[in-house]
């Protein structure tokens, strides 16, 4: 098993948050699973997010290896339930060369335990209702299934975690 730590993005972390996300997303669209654009995860995208320190990175061995985006409301995928009790992940990614170490599980983990100490009942998520694999892992993991629902031009499977 890796040593993995987990910290907050600073803007000094700001292109290698974008390029753990590029790597995601391109590894991806080769497997015709396309999630995100190139233009939705460069620098100038993530700037604000990285600024007001959404973003968290886990390091193995000091060499940052997967990336998550933590937030505390998202009216865009949940407008539906109350935002006070809930924190939210967006935008898990592990670089290809760290995948199936356990990564992405201690990203998901860092982000209950910081959900129980901001005093949230709920960490909830939403990914692709078609990537059955990813579905696994998170149902593997101990996420329920909450609901599916149409944001735009997604139609995602929204997930919770009872805290």
């Amino acid at each position: 098993m890796l040593n993995i730590s987990v910290r907050q993005a600073t803007l000094n972390d700001l292109s290698t948050v974008s390029s753990i996300l590029l790597e995601a997303a391109l590894w991806l669209k080769q497997q015709n699973m396309t999630l995100w654009e190139e233009n939705e995860v460069s620098p100038e995208s993530i700037y604000e997010d990285v600024k007001f320190g959404c973003f968290f990175i886990a390091f193995c061995e000091d060499i940052a290896a997967g990336v998550v985006k933590f937030q505390t409301e998202d009216l865009v995928f949940w407008p539906d339930v109350p935002q006070e009790n809930s924190a939210f992940i967006h935008r898990l990614a592990v670089r290809r060369s760290f995948a199936g170490g356990g990564v992405s599980t201690a990203l998901m983990q860092w982000a209950i335990e910081r959900s129980r100490d901001l005093g949230k009942d709920f960490l909830r998520l939403d990914c692709a209702a078609d990537r059955l694999r990813l579905r696994s892992l998170y149902e593997n993991f101990g996420f329920q299934h909450h609901s599916d629902r149409q944001v735009r031009p997604y139609f995602v499977a929204r997930y919770e975690y009872k805290i």
